[in-house]
């Protein structure tokens, strides 16, 4: 580990000045974050405010045009591949291969991760009986539902362990029932030391499972903390104990 990481081991992620334009728009504008291990925290934006653009550049995935990416001291331009190896990045629209079955699935993505056949094995059985899809172990991918598919797409995510999960939209278009399992996964998951990024339109989901929370808004974090802390930030009509997470987050972003 560089000198200059060793002021980061103790976070999950940290971002510094951060910066992205696609031809004359500003994605990401001088972002600043910084996340310490073993928190759930959650980026809230509305559209276009950058949120996808600053979770590719985290999971080195998009090159930003100005700053630096941390994980867990790993600075991901210069130790690319002991940073990738601790991170883990679920897209809102995951690819899947419709003619493998989820533990041939499973057994691919372990493959890339050079995992021994045999942790791959008993790690693949384990997420698929924890995400209720061990019955389905031999059913081509083709035929699963939109939540059976984002169940499986996580348990590919977690194949090899990673510290930090980077989830973009992970809940979107699963029925109750499927989301709770996610959600009670998620959450087991951050209990044994790691940490979870979650940007999220669904607004409860936040409020609920989410330890801080960050705004996003042009690019910039305009404002962070619990959800108490960001009560205490917005007006005196919504600054009180019951306003839900919403209003603080209408509040917030709110045009000029």
């Amino acid at each position: 580990m560089t000198g200059e990481n060793e002021n980061d081991a103790g976070s999950a992620l940290t971002v510094k000045g951060l910066s992205k334009s696609f031809g004359q728009k500003c994605a990401v504008d001088k972002l600043d974050l910084a996340i310490p291990a073993g928190e759930f925290h959650a980026l809230l934006g509305p559209n276009g405010a950058g949120k996808t653009t600053t979770l590719r550049m985290v999971a080195g995935l998009l090159r930003p045009d100005a700053g630096s990416v941390s994980i867990l001291g790993h600075d991901i331009s210069k130790e690319t591949t002991a940073a990738k190896n601790l991170t883990a990045f679920l897209p809102d629209d995951p690819l899947l291969y419709g003619k493998l079955t989820p533990l041939e699935y499973l057994e691919f993505v372990a493959g890339l991760w050079a995992m021994p056949a045999g942790a791959a094995g008993k790690r693949a059985r384990e997420l698929l009986e924890w995400l209720e899809l061990w019955g389905n172990r031999g059913e081509y991918v083709e035929g699963f539902s939109r939540g059976m598919r984002q169940k499986l797409a996580l348990a590919g995510a977690m194949i090899h362990d990673p510290k930090l999960m980077i989830l973009d939209e992970p809940l979107t278009g699963l029925d109750a029932r499927a989301a709770r399992s996610v959600k009670d996964m998620l959450v087991d998951y951050v209990s044994r030391g790691n940490t979870v990024v979650l940007t999220t339109h669904i607004l409860e989901i936040a409020e609920r499972l989410a330890e801080r929370i960050s705004i996003i808004l042009n690019g910039r974090i305009v404002a962070q903390g619990t959800l108490d802390e960001l009560r205490s930030r917005t007006g005196a009509a919504i600054g009180s104990a019951g306003a839900t997470l919403e209003d603080v987050f209408l509040e917030l972003t709110e045009p000029a």
